[in-house]
């Protein structure tokens, strides 16, 4: 009764007050970037395709920047209906394999777009575009129209959801990896 894209690994039986959004304490994501001239055919739409080369530990450097509990306005999607734009980014990390940059983040929750805007920042400065501060620079002025152009959505992997103990469900991420 799923669609072809959608498979069922697990199930459980939860109490009433579970929700599958709002019970969540953190969730984690990562982001793939094929880092090279040509593009994948079978890669397509799963990941970003970045012909430029990026180096990935200017990315990792600003990355940095971005950790801990700030106001990521300038992170958020226009039409986000989020309540408020504090989150906190527990772990944000920049690695490359081969080709393949990856870009695994961990939050206690993310606003509408947040990972794609911060992706979409760490390329521009891993092409050299922008300096490593200006991560900060952008997190700091709390204005979406400095942040540039989301990165696209092909790439990004919701990898893992922690919940309560209580609930008694699997935490068994898995991360996605090419190359």
């Amino acid at each position: 009764n799923l669609p072809h894209d959608i498979r069922l690994q697990w199930s459980a039986c939860v109490d009433g007050d579970f929700h599958a959004r709002f019970s969540a304490r953190r969730r984690s994501y990562r982001y793939i970037i094929l880092n090279r001239p040509v593009t994948s055919a079978i890669l397509r739409q799963r990941v970003c395709h970045e012909y430029r080369p990026l180096d990935h530990v200017r990315m990792q450097a600003a990355a940095g920047s971005l950790v801990g509990e700030h106001d990521f306005s300038s992170f958020r999607a226009a039409g986000c209906q989020a309540k408020s734009p504090r989150r906190e980014i527990i772990r944000l990390e920049v690695t490359r394999s081969g080709d393949c940059v990856y870009i695994d983040v961990e939050a206690n929750a993310f606003l509408h777009h947040m990972v794609r805007c911060i992706a979409g920042v760490l390329l521009a400065i891993g092409r050299g575009e922008q300096p490593v501060d200006w991560a900060a620079e952008v997190l700091a002025a709390r204005d979406r129209t400095l942040s540039g152009v989301n990165a696209p959505p092909g790439g990004l992997y919701l990898v893992q959801v922690v919940y309560d103990p209580s609930f008694q469900l699997p935490a068994d991420p898995r991360l996605p990896v090419f190359g």
